[in-house]
């Protein structure tokens, strides 16, 4: 059986796609400490990739007396306004990968754990017509690391995940969109990703083309379908 082709690409938005993880820290601390706690950057990396209603109940552990949807609303708020003034911060590269995928006629889908209100304020920014699908936090089925956001992604766009490429910047969105069967590249910007299992490592999206994502889904389904014949041959 021939390994399957690159059928879709499906990006991570936080960290990945676009460079927001100041801004929920930046929205993080200052809610913390109005009810007296403290909160570290160490505790902040911490959050980075996680569902938002997770990071909400640890918030709550340092003394946030809200609800936690009323953090997820207060932090989804933070963010949103921060972009209204700067715009999308894309990472480097990352837009023009994007255009170029599109332009290769190559799927896409956005799966973010952000809420759906805030996922759309950043497509909507983008400008040209990005994504085929978007799978946000309060769309998910389970959070990631779960591997429902990358399923859901697959299902909604009508591929298998042996014929996708996720995108990550995290362990848990690495995490989930390894259990998902798809072939993971990740990107690293805030947190250390050694030791997670992504397929690739790409230190930066700068100067990387469809050619490039769909070489590097090509060579990686071909070594496993190569190491499965092998495995097969010799029970």
């Amino acid at each position: 059986m021939n390994a399957p082709r690159l059928a879709a690409v499906l990006w991570d938005m936080d960290g990945t796609l676009v460079d927001t993880e100041p801004y929920w820290m930046a929205a993080e601390t200052p809610l913390i400490e109005s009810f007296g706690g403290t909160w570290s950057h160490e505790q902040a990396l911490s959050l980075v990739g996680l569902g938002l209603e997770d990071s909400a109940r640890i918030l709550q552990e340092t003394g946030v007396r809200m609800s936690t949807d009323a953090i997820v609303d207060h932090l989804t708020d933070e963010v949103m306004r921060q972009l209204a003034v700067t715009g999308v911060p894309f990472r480097p590269g990352a837009r023009e990968l994007l255009a170029d995928l599109r332009a290769a006629g190559v799927k896409t889908a956005l799966v973010t754990m952000s809420m759906r209100r805030m996922a759309r304020t950043v497509v909507d920014l983008i400008d040209f017509e990005a994504f085929d699908v978007v799978i946000a936090g309060d769309d998910a089925t389970r959070p990631k690391p779960f591997p429902d956001p990358y399923l859901q992604a697959c299902d909604a766009l009508g591929v298998e995940p042996a014929s996708t490429v996720a995108i990550e910047d995290s362990p848990n969105g690495l995490r989930s969109a390894l259990a998902s069967g798809a072939s993971v590249i990740g990107v690293p910007l805030m947190v250390s990703l050694t030791g997670v299992g992504a397929h690739a490592v790409w230190e930066t999206l700068e100067g990387r083309t469809a050619a490039d994502v769909s070489a590097f889904h090509a060579a990686h389904r071909s070594t496993l379908h190569g190491t499965r014949a092998v495995e097969e041959a010799t029970r």
